[in-house]
């Protein structure tokens, strides 16, 4: 009687829940839940992209588009670039702005660097983001002007440090010192590893060193620095290990578009060529383009800021 009158009392209790969260919340949670076993269709992503009434389905469409290996399809890098310009909510700009970054070329870079001076922090650390894989030496006077100004957000000079690392120029090189004195640490460290990158040396948080250097190096500065854009990696856990049937696949560093002679090799761009074909890019040696992924902490020439925010997609939130 007892296990009786407990029970029935749970179940009054859980009605009772019901009623004052409401049977529509639960029912979204419910369907939520169940979307993580039934992702939406390609048909479904780019429906959702195109839809100009929704601003919140044109960013879901236009980010699951970006993170698709067929997101590098003509009518979609054409329509990122119309958002990158043009759209008004700065979390779908940020979207494009990210997808151009996959699959844009060498020539978007400069309509990406627009976003650098956008009112909206979502915008600008999304450009600064998609012009670590984008290399055009016109932006690097736009990216290290924004890095030395100590009013742009923390986040947004650690991601330009770290594009800068592409650029071997006296100007960027006075720039990334220059950061070695700003008061956030990670910025530090960004500009630390960029130097490192472009010169070869190892003088860390050091602004005289580096100076010194500089002026007493014969060729301060390398030809070719190898570069490679930083990507995301975690740690597997438990759902990786339950949802068997889509295994987690991390996207490796490679050299930016631009940098090569064929670019990046897209999946769509692949397709009826011979895979022998990617051989003939200009990757020094020492950095191949199949680097495999690995940890920040592990790979800080590939991970320069050791930063967490490099996840591909841009995070959701609302306002400037």
């Amino acid at each position: 009687m007892r296990i009786l009158a407990a029970l029935t009392s749970s179940i009054a209790c859980i009605m009772t829940l019901l009623t004052a969260v409401g049977c529509d919340t639960i029912s979204s949670d419910f369907s939520q839940f169940s979307q993580s076993f039934a992702p939406p269709s390609p048909a479904e992503a780019a429906r959702w992209a195109a839809d100009p009434n929704d601003r919140e389905n044109a960013r879901r469409g236009t980010i699951l588009l970006a993170n698709a290996p067929w997101g590098g399809t003509e009518a979609y890098v054409k329509m990122y670039r119309l958002y990158a310009q043009d759209a008004l909510d700065p979390l779908v700009r940020a979207a494009a702005l990210q997808a151009l970054g996959r699959h844009g070329d060498p020539e978007d870079a400069q309509l990406v660097a627009k976003s650098l001076t956008s009112p909206f922090r979502q915008a600008r650390l999304a450009a600064a983001k998609a012009l670590q894989r984008l290399h055009d030496p016109a932006v690097a006077d736009l990216l290290w002007t924004r890095l030395v100004d100590v009013n742009e957000e923390s986040d947004v000079r650690i991601e330009i440090a770290i594009a800068l690392g592409q650029y071997p120029t006296p100007a960027v090189f006075n720039a990334l010192v220059a950061a070695l004195s700003q008061r956030e640490l990670a910025v530090n460290i960004a500009a630390v590893d960029a130097l490192r990158m472009l010169t070869g040396q190892d003088i860390g948080i050091d602004e005289d060193g580096w100076l010194t250097y500089m002026a007493t190096a014969k060729d301060p500065l390398l030809n070719s620095p190898t570069y490679l854009y930083p990507t995301f990696v975690r740690e597997l856990d438990i759902w990786d290990a339950l949802v068997f049937w889509d295994p987690v696949v991390f996207e490796s560093p490679d050299v930016p578009i631009g940098m090569k002679v064929f670019g990046v090799k897209r999946t769509s761009a692949l397709s009826g060529e011979n895979a022998q074909d990617t051989s003939n890019s200009a990757v020094p040696s020492a950095a191949p383009a199949s680097t495999p992924a690995s940890t920040p902490a592990s790979n800080p020439a590939s991970n320069p800021a050791s930063n967490p925010g490099l996840a591909p997609a841009p995070a959701a939130e609302s306002g400037k």
